[in-house]
């Protein structure tokens, strides 16, 4: 603000899905610039933004930055081996969905990584604020490494009641925290490691690998919790 000599209007999720047209209001007459962590368009409402803009006839502007989808190159593994990407989200004492877990199966199967989105819960409501109209919120909360694993890990018990899973405790993954930021934090091991390694504050993201050419694995190597077992199970799935 001091720099540019202009307000800044902190936009929360509710205000983008919610209340885009006010985003909008004065587009037509002056410069509006709309700021987002990562890339524009890591977030499909912003796409929305785009073409509610077009609508109105107002012209905009594209700044592309770098995003968790793409920094995840830091770690070695080559973005191009990437399939789709997955959210995985917080369960509940009565919600627990696996969908996601298929994805990093059918990702897998396919020889191709998957980066997992983790979880952040900021300015959600408890569900008695929710029915009762009070803007009350909960303290943000935001899923690390370890629970993302712990998660996966609960799944995996859950899928050997069927038969072997694609992705079991030994499967070779990558804990990745603050990506960009001075202090980031990359491990590499086996997902049950990755239940137990401490990366420290948000934000977090987990990366199941699939069939890791020689030089990605090099790459793993100079980030592995456990150089032993780390040898001993990424051998396994290489071109």
């Amino acid at each position: 603000e001091e720099f540019y000599g202009k307000e800044l209007i902190l936009a929360d999720r509710e205000t983008v899905e919610q209340e885009a047209d006010s985003i909008l209001k004065e587009a037509d007459v002056c410069d509006v610039a709309f700021l987002v962590v990562g890339d524009p368009f890591g977030a499909t409402t912003h796409s929305d933004l785009v073409l509610r803009a077009v609508k109105l006839g107002i012209p905009y502007k594209v700044i592309h930055n770098a995003s968790i989808m793409n920094a995840v190159g830091c770690c070695g593994l080559q973005l191009y081996k990437f399939g789709e990407a997955v959210s995985v989200v917080f369960w509940t004492d009565t919600w627990k969905p696996e969908s996601f877990f298929d994805k990093i199966e059918k990702n897998r199967q396919n020889g191709m990584h998957t980066l997992c989105l983790l979880d952040i819960k900021v300015k959600e409501q408890s569900l008695e604020n929710l029915m009762k109209g009070r803007k009350i919120y909960e303290p943000p909360r935001y899923m690390s490494v370890n629970q993302a694993a712990e998660q996966l890990l609960a799944i995996i018990q859950n899928r050997r009641l069927q038969g072997e899973p694609a992705i079991t405790e030994n499967t070779i993954c990558v804990g990745l925290a603050r990506v960009g930021a001075p202090d980031q934090k990359i491990v590499s091991g086996t997902l049950y490691q990755m239940s137990t390694v401490e990366l420290g504050g948000p934000l977090h993201s987990l990366i199941v690998t699939g069939t890791m050419h020689p030089l990605e694995l090099e790459m793993l190597k100079l980030f592995s919790v456990d150089s032993s077992s780390f040898e001993n199970n990424a051998f396994q799935k290489t071109t």
